[in-house]
């Protein structure tokens, strides 16, 4: 099984591509994240990126690729000073500045939270360097094509272009866990321990399972007490709370996107009634699955909201 495609699937993703855009060296334009995940890709520099959780704008170039967690608000401008620039968000009208700085961008929205450990654990920025990849790589080839694309205008390319977003997007992603597996606890690292992945996969495989620390401990090849020390060690959880995570995540996503009656969301996420599944739920996500479900249906005409997948 594939997890991470697993994970982007139940986080009901939106995305929507933000454009190529030249950007004038007056203007800095500020993109309002905070529930999505952005993507920009340099196709023409130099550009920096301005962020509160930056020490210093974040200075890049030509094929440098960013990707930027949930809630991490910033802009970009062709200098590193804002000072005296214009302030502009994404959207609104800016004036084409042909030859300089290009940018695609890309943003990807978790609307709903709590998140998937795998999103919560992003680091709030993570460059992929165009120097430290080979220029005739996937990654890069990949790129240029959507530039390519963009710049073309050509019947089906905007079809084009969002199917090679998404390849962008995930092989960065796949970076971004290259990256972690060495890192402290956390999802990433664990998909490098094959009996904590083991579990890990059976668990998204069937979330509606009744799972047992016991049952998972032994169709992963460990005991009971192994299992538990080295998926907390790895993941800094316990196998039955990232259960109740997963069910947790899928259960918003069919409350959001279906009409399902309480007790048909309850058994599809394994739980044996509405009553105890509204109990964690509201225990997990805040409120209860009813207000939920209209707090959710109230928002869908926020304006920032993505509509199209």
């Amino acid at each position: 099984m594939d997890l991470l495609t697993d994970i982007l699937q139940d986080a009901g993703l939106r995305r929507r591509l933000l454009d190529l855009r030249e950007l004038p060296a007056d203007v800095a334009l500020r993109f309002p994240c905070d529930r999505s995940i952005g993507l920009h890709v340099v196709v023409q520099g130099p550009v920096h990126v301005h962020a509160p959780s930056l020490p210093a704008p974040l200075a890049l170039t030509r094929g440098d690729i960013a990707v930027m967690a949930r809630g991490c608000d910033h802009a970009l401008s062709v200098p590193a000073s804002l000072a005296g620039l214009q302030a502009l968000t994404i959207g609104e009208p800016v004036a084409a500045a042909p030859g300089g700085s290009t940018v695609i961008s890309g943003a990807y929205q978790l609307w709903n939270a709590p998140l998937h450990p795998f999103f919560a654990e992003l680091p709030a920025w993570f460059v992929l360097r165009a120097e430290a990849r080979p220029r005739l790589g996937p990654l890069a080839l990949t790129a240029g094509l959507i530039e390519q694309e963009i710049r073309s205008g050509e019947a089906g390319a905007d079809s084009i272009v969002h199917a090679l977003l998404d390849v962008v997007f995930t092989y960065a992603l796949r970076d971004v866990v290259a990256a972690r597996g060495d890192a402290q606890a956390g999802w990433s690292h664990a998909l490098r321990d094959a009996p904590v992945r083991r579990a890990v996969t059976l668990m998204h495989e069937d979330s509606a399972h009744p799972w047992t620390l016991d049952e998972l401990a032994q169709r992963a090849g460990l005991s009971r007490t192994a299992l538990a020390e080295r998926f907390r060690n790895a993941m800094g959880d316990t196998p039955l709370n990232h259960l109740r995570t997963l069910r947790m995540q899928r259960a918003m996503k069919l409350l959001s996107e279906t009409d399902r009656h309480l007790e048909a969301v309850a058994t599809a996420v394994g739980y044996q009634d509405a009553f105890s599944f509204s109990k964690v739920f509201k225990r997990t996500v805040g409120v209860s699955p009813k207000a939920f479900r209209q707090r959710n249906a109230a928002e869908k005409s926020h304006p920032w909201r993505l509509r199209a997948g």
